[in-house]
């Protein structure tokens, strides 16, 4: 027996170590769970926008999502075409800097899935010149800048039939119009549509041209109210309100449906017009 006994308790010994080890390997595998449903109460969100006012908006309302079990991670871009391209290849899950006309013509040529998950707010585009303090006293073959974005040129088209520097084709969709939809132009204004929209302001400190049209992103970025030292800016009604860009199928997902939720909230929307004073106006829907 006493022969026995060294044998029998390394036995012993290794079916206890044995059972250790198959509880700590459950219980790691519960704890990944717990880690788990840990990291679906606290969700990761990460948004691209635009530096002014997408991403200070966002700022705004990181504590309020972060309540709400969101973590909100923002990634901020200078320009019109990373946010999206970032956003296939799902760098990004959402990204706020577009407006409609904008993404579907950027959906016509790239072949994005993206959807519209909701309108956050409108920036009016603005007509600016250092040299002439309304669009009225425009000299004859003023020389207007504007972006080269197309999805833009309608927009931009609109504001000047407006105020009455041009008439557009009758029947024309304004939102889809373009220079060659421009039938009457009393003062033979020049257009020059070959510039990014980011380097617009630049232009219009440099005192090039007569008139330069800038969205209002980046003439708020670099200390421009569109409201007061613009000479034409666009009414409030327009239909050109930024919003959050998912891809196909994603606008149903929690985190982004609360995302939208929180943004259109009452503290959001009064941040929105305080701090813009009219030059970013809100939008529910």
């Amino acid at each position: 027996m006493k022969k026995w006994l060294p044998f029998v308790f390394a036995l012993a010994v290794a079916l206890f170590l044995t059972a250790c080890g198959t509880s700590e390997e459950k219980g790691s595998e519960n704890g990944g769970a717990s880690e788990g449903n840990k990291s679906e109460e606290t969700s990761k969100l990460t948004v691209g926008a635009s530096n002014i006012p997408h991403a200070e908006i966002l700022e705004e309302a990181k504590p309020i999502l972060k309540e709400k079990g969101i973590e909100l991670e923002i990634v901020t871009f200078q320009d019109y075409i990373l946010p999206n391209k970032a956003l296939e290849t799902k760098e990004l899950d959402a990204n706020y800097f577009q407006h409609i006309p904008y993404l579907e013509l950027q959906i016509e040529e790239n072949g994005y899935d993206f959807v519209n998950a909701g309108g956050i707010h409108i920036e009016p585009m603005a007509v600016y010149s250092k040299k002439y303090k309304s669009i009225a006293d425009l000299p004859e073959g003023a020389h207007i800048i504007l972006s080269n974005s197309v999805a833009e040129h309608g927009r931009i088209l609109s504001i000047l039939e407006k105020e009455g520097l041009i008439k557009l084709k009758d029947g024309v969709e304004k939102s889809k119009a373009t220079l060659e939809d421009v039938v009457e132009n009393p003062k033979n204004v020049e257009f020059d549509a070959n510039y990014e929209p980011k380097l617009l302001t630049q232009i219009f400190n440099n005192n090039e041209g007569d008139v330069v049209v800038i969205n209002s992103n980046y003439a708020i970025d670099v200390g421009l109210n569109p409201v007061e030292d613009s000479i034409a800016i666009e009414a409030n009604e327009s239909p050109y309100a930024n919003i959050i860009t998912v891809r196909n199928g994603d606008e149903t997902k929690e985190s982004i449906k609360t995302l939208v939720e929180v943004l259109h909230s009452k503290e959001i929307q009064d941040f929105i017009v305080e701090k813009y004073k009219g030059a970013v106006i809100p939008v529910s829907e």
